[in-house]
């Protein structure tokens, strides 16, 4: 059932890739403007923006620090004074140490909420406004299936993107009839500069352009939730309807 508008033709769309300097938002920002979108990426490495403009010719650098809320929001008003509007903010931003209670570093653990749930109202402050004006747009919210339940060495990165999960629930229903569709996407694990970080086997690992394909998939068929890839994500999302005693469990035997 499509909760959105579905999106197949990007011709024309003015799409803002925050978070698009590596991994699944650089893919997307790629797979976008192949698509004929015009694209604006945005992250600190000026440089990868700097490269990601000179191969693709439309497409707009604007370098930023989105935990910086007043950058945040002198990038958005950029943009759109340049364009004119906003069809689509793609918000991509993340930060991922393992962590564990055993080894509990207070530092770290602020460090993920302030990038990757923090940088986001930034994000959304800055540009829903614009997108209400409009009458028209889409925000989409890159979160993880980390986010669904507890899960070992996640205990700064899980919550954050539980967090996310939330937000973009009720984006949507807020938002629901004003014209600003709302999505959010949990990829399962992607080959990106975070999950290099980890030391056990990761199954069903995507590359970036396969969860770009994903991605736009998901757009086109109107979704609110875009997971993948199934054959890993649907088995996440059957424990979480698990009682929590056979959860936990499950979980012990399996992480050890």
């Amino acid at each position: 059932m499509a909760l959105n508008p579905p999106i197949v033709d990007w011709s024309g769309k003015i799409v803002w890739v925050i978070g698009a300097s590596s991994g699944i938002g650089r893919a997307t920002a790629h797979a976008l403007h192949r698509a004929g979108a015009t694209v604006v990426v945005s992250a600190r490495n000026e440089g990868a923006l700097q490269a990601f403009v000179s191969e693709h010719k439309r497409s707009q650098a604007v370098a930023l620090d989105i935990t910086d809320a007043p950058a945040v929001q002198a990038a958005a008003k950029m943009v759109v004074a340049i364009y004119s509007r906003l069809d689509m903010v793609l918000v991509c931003v993340g930060h991922y140490a393992p962590q564990s209670a055993q080894n509990f570093d207070l530092p770290e653990m602020l460090r993920h909420p302030a990038i990757n749930y923090d940088a986001t109202l930034h994000c959304l402050a800055a540009t829903l406004p614009q997108l209400l004006r409009q009458g028209s747009g889409h925000i989409s919210l890159i979160s993880s299936v980390a986010g669904f339940r507890g899960l070992p060495k996640a205990l700064a990165y899980g919550p954050t993107k539980a967090a996310l999960i939330n937000l973009a629930e009720v984006l949507y229903l807020d938002l629901k009839g004003s014209g600003v569709a709302v999505s959010l996407i949990n990829p399962g694990f992607v080959a990106t500069p975070l999950t290099a970080q980890n030391n056990f086997a990761m199954p069903a690992l995507l590359t970036p352009d396969q969860a770009a394909e994903h991605i736009l998939a998901g757009w086109a068929k109107g979704r609110f939730e875009i997971h993948f890839p199934k054959r890993f994500t649907l088995w996440l999302k059957l424990l979480r309807v698990l009682p929590t005693s056979l959860y936990f469990s499950l979980i012990r035997r399996v992480a050890v």
